[in-house]
């Protein structure tokens, strides 16, 4: 099963970049979308149908912001919208799907980089982790795909110097990522790349993306247990619909 995740820095933009041609040339069989921006009803979903039949939208409450989504070919056994924690939902930022043998998440952390977004963002990574916690117990294979809005280590960032007071490679988040992949995760794109200078975000100011200054912020965390299932993982830096790029894996579903 390949699953991909993707920051479209909004869908409907995306659309207009060519996306959906996009979407079917990677044969991808689960879609993991975050920053949607848009709600269902701002959406022709007829679009997605014949690609991903089961596609899932949890929007913000706030139009134009946030909001993740999840297309499948295949259908899932149960779907999740939310966390059950209100502030988190208000905002459209965690959506899972349940299939046999694991679930997948597509969750969309916020950015801590605006005004006192920072300890909004400290106190959601603080629940997300409790959340997960509890999680586990009962959804012990997790594929956890998304936009972090964390560097997780120096090699993950373009200049590891001058960025370290900078929200999304601060001691505190790093730490916390740290923390959250060695509580039962594994950052399946660093099982078979090792290498510096491969990231998933570039700014849009001063030609960042063209010169390769950015940021790896997109992650699929997967759950330990699956770790002999994990076939690839790879980022997608062609794709050019927003600021981000998709990240990719290829897991064993047997």
């Amino acid at each position: 099963m390949k699953i991909i995740s993707y920051n479209v820095n909004g869908i409907r933009a995306a659309l207009t970049k060519g996306f959906l041609d996009w979407a079917k040339s990677t044969n991808a069989d689960v879609i993991c979308l975050q920053e949607t921006k848009a709600q269902k009803d701002q959406l022709d979903l007829s679009l997605f149908d014949e690609l991903y039949p089961y596609n899932y939208w949890f929007s913000a409450d706030k139009k134009g912001y946030s909001g993740v989504a999840i297309l499948s070919k295949k259908e899932p056994k149960k779907i999740v919208y939310g966390t059950g924690i209100d502030y988190m939902d208000f905002e459209g930022r965690n959506l899972r799907v349940d299939f046999d043998n694991f679930s997948v998440m597509s969750m969309y952390l916020p950015s801590g980089t605006n005004g006192d977004r920072l300890d909004f963002k400290l106190q959601y990574m603080a629940d997300f982790q409790q959340y997960i916690n509890r999680l586990k117990k009962e959804i012990p294979n997790l594929i956890i795909c998304g936009d972090y809005n964390i560097c997780h280590q120096a090699i993950d960032i373009h200049d590891p110097i001058r960025n370290a007071n900078v929200s999304g490679f601060l001691p505190v988040e790093r730490e916390w990522l740290d923390n959250f992949i060695k509580n039962g995760f594994i950052d399946s794109f660093r099982m078979f790349n090792k290498e510096p200078h491969q990231y998933s975000w570039w700014s849009y100011r001063a030609n960042a993306r063209n010169n390769n200054k950015g940021w790896r912020i997109d992650y699929h965390l997967v759950s330990e247990s699956l770790q002999s299932k994990i076939k690839r993982a790879y980022i997608l830096p062609e794709a050019k619909h927003s600021d981000h790029c998709p990240v990719v894996i290829e897991i064993d579903n047997n």
